[in-house]
């Protein structure tokens, strides 16, 4: 059964009263899962009352991306998700009057009463801005518009609506990835083609070579498949490490969330949104929890964790970021080294074979508060990085840390596995004991993880991995680490 509760308005805006409200009600109602598309400041504190009744609570990481350090809702009780693009594009062909061929994307498609694509009339805009095009004739013409160095989220309706205004029958929108195509929808039956700076260059120097130059746009075809380079992280999905809490890798996950078919009002729309990829997740997680109904919520986000897919079928690293610039969270280690993972797999995650789990009342020595009839915090607190979470993250990595993991097996009885260690560089890596052996009597085993500074410098993160193997499991983390000489360094320089 699915219980909607009603917490924010417009984009999931919302205040922490009417948020942690719902949360209140839910548990009051008994529900397993919560979905949380929105992006509140309430510190999660109500969320963990949720998780220590046993609710799993999957929320959105924001789109404030591509900056790193932005991400939302990132307490280590629960799921943050990260919005990736899927395997369906829709290119747009656009051809210049030199007969030369140009794809770019769009979602326009012609009407039943339209004759067809036509050449028409180009027209330079420059930013497409009231004062650009300010005594320039667009009326019937396809006007190309480039949002440098604006960004394209805020130029992209200014431009469509003075294009509009002025009578323009399409527009070229020049700009960087932002993965937002579902804009395009508010085009008035228009064609709004997305390219970016490379293919506007080319039509601009064809506009300048041509003494009357004109183009023509065909109707977006759908592609699917090998030919989508896909899953990648979304531009806009926010971007770690955490402000809040750096020792926790977040997000935790990546799922669908580029131009996704959903009910908008009394009709179906394309979004795009961590709002898309959080409800994935979170419908997987209810699965989860009918197939195993004693699973805690750190079980349940542990064999999502650690059962991340390859992604890409065209066997690339799935996740093709800046690691230093866009900390992506679990996955993003994998652009750093020469595995593959990242993507979210329910078929995996049913059998993870090892857990992490987590006590939820352990939770309360990591903030150092106390709930009862009032909450009581202590002014120490236990380093994130000491909680038996399926990642190990050291922000501060000066001299050697030891951290202790803790996997209890759920899948044979007689299991043997094996440790394989991919160190972030700059960082050694040792895990004792390298073998872990479970039976019967032995279902849970506890090792530990050396992390030691190579280098000495005020560096960025790096990133590797602890993968644990028997033949059939293959429990895999992500190892993030960040060499500092000076406390409280800012690298903005």
């Amino acid at each position: 059964m699915i219980t909607v509760w009603g917490s924010a308005r417009g984009a999931g805006a919302g205040s922490s009263a009417t948020v942690l409200a719902a949360i209140d009600d839910a548990i009051h109602d008994g529900v397993d899962v919560l979905s949380l598309s929105l992006v509140v400041v309430e510190n999660s504190f109500g969320a963990l009352q949720a998780v220590q009744k046993g609710i799993t609570i999957v929320y959105a990481a924001g789109n404030f991306g591509p900056a790193p350090q932005v991400v939302q809702n990132t307490a280590p009780w629960v799921i943050t998700v990260a919005a990736s693009k899927i395997d369906r594009s829709f290119p747009t062909a656009i051809m210049l009057g030199n007969k030369q061929h140009i794809v770019g994307q769009s979602l326009y498609y012609e009407g039943k009463n339209l004759s067809g694509s036509t050449f028409r009339l180009l027209a330079d805009g420059g930013l497409c801005t009231a004062d650009a095009l300010n005594g320039t004739d667009v009326r019937g013409k396809i006007v190309l518009c480039v949002a440098f160095p604006v960004s394209p989220l805020a130029l992209f309706p200014l431009a469509l609506k003075n294009v509009l205004d002025g009578g323009g029958s399409g527009i070229i929108f020049a700009q960087y990835s932002m993965n937002v195509l579902d804009a395009t929808a508010d085009c008035k039956g228009i064609p709004c083609v997305l390219v970016d700076f490379d293919t506007a260059n080319q039509i601009g120097n064809y506009m300048g070579d041509a003494s009357s130059p004109v183009a023509k746009i065909e109707p977006a075809r759908t592609v699917t498949g090998a030919e989508a380079l896909a899953p990648t992280v979304a531009a806009f999905s926010s971007r770690g490490p955490s402000i809040n809490y750096p020792e926790v890798i977040k997000p935790d996950i990546a799922a669908p969330g580029v131009s996704i078919l959903s009910a908008k009002e009394d009709e179906y729309a394309l979004g795009s949104g961590t709002s898309m990829a959080t409800p994935h997740v979170a419908g997987i997680v209810a699965l989860l929890k009918a197939l195993h109904p004693n699973w805690s919520p750190a079980a349940l986000r542990s064999a999502i964790m650690t059962t991340k897919s390859a992604g890409s079928k065209q066997h690339l690293p799935p996740i093709h970021v800046e690691p230093l610039q866009h900390f992506v969270s679990t996955f993003i280690e994998f652009c750093m080294v020469e595995a593959s993972g990242g993507y979210i797999n329910p078929n995996k995650a049913a059998e993870p074979g090892l857990v992490y789990e987590i006590d939820p009342s352990g939770y309360n020595k990591f903030i150092g508060c106390t709930f009862k009839k009032f909450i009581s915090c202590n002014k120490t607190m236990l380093p994130g990085y000491h909680l038996n979470l399926p990642s190990i993250a050291i922000p501060d990595l000066r001299h050697p840390i030891t951290v202790l993991r803790t996997v209890t097996n759920i899948g044979e009885v007689d299991a043997v596995y094996h440790a394989e260690i991919q160190s972030p560089p700059g960082v050694n890596v040792d895990v004792e004991p390298s073998v872990l052996s479970f039976n019967a009597a032995s279902k849970v085993m506890t090792f530990q993880v050396k992390l030691s500074p190579l280098w000495r410098l005020q560096g960025g993160y790096t990133f590797g991995s602890l993968t644990w193997q028997n033949g059939q499991n293959t429990v895999r983390i992500p190892i993030a680490a960040r060499i500092i000489i000076h406390d409280f360094f800012a690298d903005v320089a």
